[in-house]
C-alpha cells in the first residue's frame, strides 16, 4: 500500500497503520513543522517527506517524488488546519488562509484518485461542513475520542473507508493516565495558583472567566497544540477557563473533562489537587496517553512546548485504528 499523508504532523496515521499490522510500501508525508518531522522521522525512518502540500506534483493519477518517479496512491489521509473552523477560535472559516489548505487536499484527491481517503477536522458551522462534503462526495461521521481515551475530543471524519462508528466507552478516565510521580518543573508557583483560585474556591476576581473543574473519574478536555494542564480538589481534577465559545463554568458534563488544546497552558486544563493548593501541568507523557500515542513517542530531543503542540494538533490514534480496520488489503 502506498500512503500519502497531508498535514502529517507527527504521523499519527502511520502509528495506526503500524499497530494494525497493515503493510505500507511507501509512506509519503507533507509537513512543514520541523519538530513534527523530526519526531516522525525518528519513529519511522522510512517516511518520505515531501515538504509543503502546495508544492506536491502529480502526473496523471500518480504522485511524483523527488526522483520524478510516479507512485499510485492507495490511501490519502490528512487533517487540514482547523483554526479557521474551530468554535474556540475566531470562526473565520474559509476566510482563514489556513482553512483554505483544505482545497489542496481536495486537489490531490481529485488528481490521484486513491482507493481510500480520510479527512479529519473539528466540528464547524454547517455551511463550511457542507462545502467540504460537496468536494469529497461523502458526509462526515462524528466521533468523540472519549470512547477510547480519557479525553473529550469531538471530531468529524470524511471517508470512504467502510466502518461503523464506535459506540462502546472503554471506560478510560483521567486518573488512569496520570503519572504517580512528576518532576517539580511541572508545578505552578504561588502567583499562578492565586490567579486562579482563592483557597478552595474560584478566585472572585476571575469569576468572569467561568472556570471549569472536571473530576478525575471522568474524561479530560480536548488536547490542543500547546497543552500544559492543571486541576483542583483532594483528588486530581481539571480546571478550565473560558475561551472562545467555551464558556467554562463549575461543571463536569456527564463526568467528562474538556478538550486538550495547543495552548491550554494559557487557557485551561490545569491539574490540581490537595484542596486546590497545588497546581501542575499535565506532562507530555500524560498528553501522549490522552491521544493514545505510544509512550515516549514524542520524547525525541525536543522541548516540552513542541511536544504539547504536536500532540494537540495530532489525532487520537485509537480512533484512527478503528476506522482503518475497514481497510481492505490493497
Amino acid at each position: 500500500m502506498n500512503v500519502l499523508s497531508l498535514f502529517d504532523g507527527m504521523s499519527c496515521g502511520q502509528i495506526a497503520l503500524d499497530q494494525l499490522g497493515i503493510k505500507v510500501k511507501n509512506y509519503f508525508a507533507a509537513e512543514v513543522d520541523k519538530y513534527a518531522i523530526k519526531v516522525a522521522q525518528q519513529n519511522f525512518p522510512g517516511t518520505i517527506h515531501l515538504g509543503d502540500v502546495r508544492e506536491i506534483q502529480t502526473s496523471g493519477t500518480h504522485l511524483m517524488d523527488e526522483c520524478d518517479c510516479g507512485h499510485k496512491i492507495d490511501l490519502l489521509i490528512g487533517g487540514s488546519p482547523c483554526q479557521g473552523f474551530s468554535f474556540a477560535g475566531k470562526n473565520l472559516n474559509f476566510d482563514d488562509p489556513r482553512s483554505k489548505l483544505f482545497f489542496e487536499y481536495a486537489r490531490l484527491l481529485k488528481e490521484l484518485k486513491p482507493k481510500y481517503f480520510l479527512l479529519e477536522n473539528v466540528r464547524m458551522k454547517k455551511e463550511s461542513m457542507d462545502v467540504i462534503s460537496e468536494y469529497l462526495g461523502v458526509e462526515p461521521i462524528a466521533i468523540n475520542s472519549n470512547l477510547v481515551s480519557a479525553q473529550n475530543r469531538h471530531r468529524l471524519y470524511w471517508t470512504n473507508i467502510p466502518f461503523d462508528a464506535p459506540t462502546e466507552d472503554k471506560g478510560v478516565v483521567l486518573r488512569d493516565i496520570l503519572e504517580p510521580e512528576v518532576d517539580k518543573k511541572y508545578y505552578a508557583g504561588k502567583k499562578l495558583r492565586e490567579s486562579y483560585m482563592g483557597g478552595n474556591q474560584l478566585n472572585p476576581k476571575y469569576k468572569s472567566q467561568c472556570n471549569t473543574i472536571y473530576p478525575d473519574d471522568g474524561k479530560f478536555a480536548t488536547l490542543c497544540a500547546g497543552t500544559h494542564g492543571y486541576s483542583f480538589g483532594y483528588v486530581p481534577q481539571i480546571l478550565q477557563t473560558a475561551r472562545g465559545y467555551n464558556k467554562g463554568g463549575l461543571k463536569a458534563k456527564n463526568g467528562k473533562t474538556p478538550t486538550l488544546s495547543t495552548s491550554s497552558w494559557q487557557h485551561n486544563n490545569h491539574l490540581t489537587y490537595d484542596e486546590g493548593l497545588t497546581y501542575r501541568k499535565l506532562t507530555p507523557r500524560e498528553c501522549e496517553r490522552l491521544q493514545t500515542v505510544p509512550e515516549g513517542y514524542t520524547d525525541k530531543g525536543i522541548s516540552d512546548t513542541q511536544r504539547y503542540k504536536m500532540l494537540g494538533n495530532g489525532w487520537t490514534v485509537d480512533v484512527i485504528k478503528h476506522i482503518f480496520n475497514g481497510l481492505e488489503t490493497v
